[in-house]
This record gives C-alpha cells, sequence and structure tokens, in this order.
C-alpha cells in the first residue's frame, strides 16, 4: 500500500461513526457468541458475551441498545441453560 493508500484509508476511518462500528462489533460477537455455544466452547462463548455486555451500554441509538440487549439476554440465558444441562 502506498503513502496516498494509508492516507485515504484514515480519512475514511475518520469518518466512520463510532456507533457503526460498535454495532458492528456487537453484532459479530453475538455471531460468535452463539457459534461457540453451539459448538460446546463455553470459555470463548463466555469471553464474546462479556464483550458484548461492555460494549451494549455504550451504544447511543435506543433502537440498537434495546436489540444488542435483547441478544445478550437471550445468550446470557442460553449459556446459564447450557451450563444446567
Amino acid at each position: 500500500m502506498s503513502e496516498a493508500d494509508y492516507e485515504k484509508l484514515a480519512e475514511q476511518i475518520a469518518q466512520l461513526p463510532v456507533d457503526d462500528v460498535l454495532a458492528g462489533t456487537a453484532s459479530t460477537l453475538a455471531s460468535i457468541a452463539y457459534a461457540r455455544l453451539g459448538a460446546g466452547d463455553r470459555e470463548q462463548a463466555k469471553r464474546a458475551i462479556d464483550a458484548l455486555a461492555a460494549i451494549v451500554p455504550l451504544l447511543e441509538e435506543a433502537g440498537l441498545k434495546r436489540d444488542f440487549g435483547a441478544a445478550l439476554a437471550n445468550l446470557q440465558v442460553a449459556f446459564a441453560t447450557n451450563a444446567a444441562g
């Protein structure tokens, strides 16, 4: 990558709304947590759930906070149920 390419990429990154990045990260973490629970990898599932729990309160858009909060609650229940089962 050339210096101009790096500068262009830096400009594009600077334009990204933080909530968009947080939402994308939350979505990825939720997907990983569900997949890890399904695979029986409780340690990695818990790490993803804990990371999601840290991100949800940082979301500013009410709809995102509600949706990812619901996903987090579902994951927490699935994790607890998985431990009991």
